[in-house]
């Protein structure tokens, strides 16, 4: 039982910041999120454009 309440004790004072590996994942993850809304907005985006260089011409 003592184990295991040290183990616990541990917890809080491992404190380690985030490693570069972490860094690209978070990256990765944005970057992949972004791709997906673009895709699923490209229509949409493409016709706004097209409407305003009908009000400009």
């Amino acid at each position: 039982m003592q184990k295991i309440r040290n183990l616990f004790a541990e917890f809080p004072r491992r404190e380690e910041g985030q490693t570069m590996a972490e860094y690209g994942v978070v990256l990765a993850v944005i970057t992949i999120a972004v791709f997906a809304a673009l895709t699923l907005l490209s229509g949409n985006i493409a016709d706004a454009i097209t409407a305003v260089a009908g009000y400009i011409t």
